[in-house]
């Protein structure tokens, strides 16, 4: 009989160490590095001068900063809601008996994604042109000159029109992501379900949503991660303004580090984001956790956490009576 040939542990090592040194020197060493310059006022150079927690204190009562904070916390909202959202709406159209050419409708809808942020910040910058944009063109062909606006200049406006390229970017991938969990669903339950008298939108919150918990919780956490760092189509469009309207943590990190080269500061911003969007992350997943989860399910988990409890405690006053 032949022996599997398994490899030395040295030649694991010695692959696994690639991939590990490449994290390491480009995420975690950036990381550490940004944490130690966070300590520093350094305006680029040689020179540092250790400024101690100088820098955090300027950033807790820096009102930009918790500006662009919330200006993140809506991105995510609205993203969770119109990228998530609405790509589980197509998947359940895309999936349904009636639709054709479903291989189409997945190539189209996922080539959004494929463009640049950089050339999607262009694309709806045209859009949003006052003078030049399809949106003011519509609105006269139409006969509503009165709701024409520079669009981009409008303080309350600017924050939700930023967030629409995000959107229509990123339905495309959550709705392959969220596309591969729904098929993996068994037609027999569907059937069943249609056969018992569940409507869609039944067989959606009842069926299809809990079995494809997992996913969404996958789909949240990137969503949640990307929109805390969100940058690239913002900058285009408006570089944060009018004023401060449209600034995000990234794009202030990025203005305080290079152009008002304040480096010390802007690594203080960079260890804040990085603080924040592991918060926001963590709090998004406990509450999917909560509200994907029926009272039934949740009083069945505190349940045999209190048989795992019992069962301890037997084990330890067994073990004390030995």
């Amino acid at each position: 009989m032949l022996k599997s040939i398994k490899p030395k542990k040295w030649v694991v090592a010695a692959y696994l160490a690639v991939p590990v040194a490449l994290y390491v020197f480009t995420v975690f060493a950036p990381l550490v590095a940004a944490l130690f310059y966070s300590f520093f006022e350094w305006k680029g150079g040689p020179v540092k001068t250790f400024s101690g927690f100088a820098n955090y204190t300027q950033l807790f009562s820096d009102e930009v900063f918790w500006s662009s904070f919330w200006h993140n916390i809506f991105l995510v909202i609205v993203c969770i809601v119109g990228q998530i959202g609405l790509a589980f709406v197509v998947v359940l159209l895309i999936n349904s008996k009636v639709t054709k050419l479903q291989g189409i409708h997945r190539t189209f809808g996922f080539f959004p994604s494929t463009i640049s942020a950089v050339c999607i910040g262009f694309i709806w910058q045209m859009i949003y042109d006052s003078r030049r944009g399809l949106l003011n063109y519509f609105l006269e062909k139409i006969g509503r000159e009165d709701l024409q606006k520079v669009w981009l200049n409008e303080p309350k406006l600017v924050m939700l029109l930023v967030s629409i390229p995000l959107v229509w970017q990123f339905i495309g991938y959550y709705m392959v992501i969220l596309l591969s969990a729904v098929s993996s669903i068994s037609t027999e339950v569907l059937e069943s379900a249609e056969i018992d008298g569940a409507t869609g939108i039944q067989r959606a919150r009842y069926i299809v949503l809990p079995l494809i918990k997992n996913t969404l919780l996958v789909c949240i956490t990137l969503c949640v991660a990307g929109n805390m760092k969100a940058f690239d189509n913002i900058y285009v469009m408006t570089s944060g303004g009018p004023g401060y309207s449209s600034m995000v943590m990234a794009m202030y990190g990025y203005k305080v580090s290079f152009e008002q080269s304040n480096l010390g500061y802007g690594s203080c911003i960079s260890v804040g984001i990085f603080v924040l969007a592991l918060a926001v992350i963590g709090g998004s997943q406990i509450l999917m956790n909560y509200f994907m989860t029926d009272s039934y399910d949740r009083q069945e988990a505190k349940h045999l956490k209190q048989i795992e409890k019992e069962r301890k405690l037997a084990a330890k006053a067994r073990k004390a009576n030995m």
